[in-house]
């Protein structure tokens, strides 16, 4: 045999797509395991060429499902970003997108039974720890990709996938403020750097020379802003707890300007060495947080929404996103309970998938 099977499900999730595996079919040591996602994903090559990734950071993302040990989860969701060209796999951060295709999938997967209308799916990601509730919409009892949903970034609509993100707050650095402050200056910029589902440093835009309202490919051509941001987000990990970040896609960075499409604010995010084309999920919290929060940078760029749950409407590279936050204002401070968002996902194939023996020669070996 030169070859390795892997069953694989292939989704998209919200505006990002990958393969999704059941984690029983994969090497149980971090090391192979990376090397098993490289050789599927086919990083190394700008167009992922001996993989079936599609060549962007949006396209290189792995979900490996199992059913979960937690009382209150169906399911555990084990993320992994692979990178396009650099052959490096990170298990530090979740995604939000992809998330949005484990429901399904593990409905799929017969690691969660469907029911005849809806079917709830309590989801553990444990890359973060954060719990997800998510519903999927299964007439019949078998899951549907049809309906009327339509979310900026894809064509079409689709069925919705109900999100509901709770105890998302200081997953990765644990705390709500890694810093413990509102703001802080580095490199003369003004940063917010928050833990809500995704650590993030965030700024004005402005503070950079920018508008906010620049093209993703416009700011990947900007490399003179990469090389200041990048500079500035590995100072903002360490002062975040978070090490050397370096070879980390965590902390995200997010720019914010005033809205000028009838959100609440305008918003670019980079995954962290490209701009995102559209919005991560988590990163959609973390900046939505932001906005909620007083005292950080986005003070005086958005009007704070009064109701609670506040829907906040970002305004990203193609289109928009709304984020409804749950929130609370205590004596101790500002505290944030959950977010809900509504996402869409579609199955696209299943199969095999192969990877060399040399890189693992299976389960079996």
């Amino acid at each position: 045999m030169t070859q390795t099977e892997i069953p694989f499900l292939f989704m998209r999730g919200g505006t990002s797509r990958g393969p999704y595996l059941n984690r029983a079919d994969l090497p149980d040591d971090l090391e192979t395991l990376a090397q098993v996602l490289i050789a599927i994903v086919g990083s190394g090559h700008a167009l992922n060429i001996d993989g079936i990734g599609g060549g962007a950071a949006v396209t290189t993302k792995v979900a490996m499902l199992s059913r979960s040990d937690d009382p209150w989860a169906d399911v555990d969701y084990f993320f992994a970003q692979v990178s396009v060209e650099d052959r490096l796999v990170d298990f530090k951060p979740t995604c939000g997108n992809i998330l949005t295709g484990v429901g399904p999938a593990a409905i799929e997967m017969g690691l969660v039974p469907a029911q005849m209308s809806e079917t709830p799916v309590n989801i553990r990601a444990v890359n973060t720890e954060a719990r997800v509730a998510a519903v999927v919409q299964t007439p019949n009892g078998a899951v549907s990709y049809e309906g009327s949903a339509m979310i900026d970034g894809v064509p079409g609509t689709c069925a919705p996938v109900a999100l509901q993100f709770m105890e998302t707050v200081g997953g990765v650095t644990g705390a709500f403020l890694p810093t413990g402050n509102l703001v802080d200056v580095v490199d003369g910029i003004e940063v917010t750097c928050m833990d809500v589902a995704m650590p993030m440093v965030i700024a004005a835009a402005a503070s950079f020379g920018l508008t906010g309202y620049e093209s993703a490919a416009e700011l990947d051509q900007n490399r003179d802003f990469f090389a200041r941001m990048e500079a500035l987000r590995i100072k903002a990990g360490v002062l975040m707890g978070m090490g050397d970040v370096a070879k980390s896609v965590t902390p995200k960075f997010g720019l914010l300007a005033p809205a000028t499409q009838g959100g609440t604010i305008a918003t670019r995010y980079f995954m962290p060495w490209s701009a995102h084309p559209t919005m991560a999920v988590t990163g959609a919290q973390c900046l939505a947080s932001c906005v909620l929060t007083p005292g950080t940078v986005a003070e005086g760029l958005a009007a704070k929404p009064k109701e609670n749950p506040a829907m906040i409407t970002l305004e990203h590279a193609a289109g928009t996103i709304e984020v409804a936050v749950d929130y609370a204002r205590t004596d101790t401070g500002f505290v944030i309970r959950s977010a809900g968002l509504v996402r869409t996902a579609r199955k696209i194939a299943a199969g095999t998938v192969f990877v060399p023996a040399s890189v693992w020669a299976g389960q079996a070996q």
